[in-house]
């Protein structure tokens, strides 16, 4: 049975390039005229020459944050590696109380994918054939 939610997609090319992509499943109940993370660049989406992000959770937190562009800022400000920029990141959400997670790919094709939440559904595919799907 299909379950709403988001669905994150980020990708390096063969030339370098770096690509991100969010779809939200949107919040149950929701209150008239609220606007998650997700359209909004930088918050919930995000890619440039260094990182592409994409989050899902509760995206007031991310918003607040400004959780995408930052794991970039993370890397570029501190010469940090994805790893640690991805869990800094994730760490302020968890400070804040927000819940959710994130997957993220930086120029060098490694693959992060930090959450804070009891489970979350991931994976990541490459060229060379290697294929790995997450549940919790």
């Amino acid at each position: 049975e299909l379950q709403p939610g988001t669905v994150g997609a980020v990708a390096l090319d063969s030339e370098g390039r770096l690509a991100a992509a969010t779809s939200t499943g949107g919040l149950l109940n929701k209150p008239p005229g609220r606007l998650g993370d997700t359209p909004i660049i930088g918050a919930g989406t995000w890619a440039d020459e260094r990182v592409a992000v994409s989050c899902a959770g509760q995206g007031e937190y991310f918003m607040r944050v400004n959780a995408a562009s930052d794991v970039s800022a993370r890397i570029r400000y501190t010469r940090s590696d994805l790893a640690n920029a991805t869990a800094c990141v994730l760490e302020d959400i968890s400070l804040l109380g927000g819940q959710g997670g994130l997957i993220a790919i930086d120029r060098l094709g490694r693959v992060s994918m930090p959450f804070n939440t009891i489970s979350m559904k991931r994976g990541f595919a490459t060229y060379r054939g290697e294929f790995e799907v997450k549940v919790f």
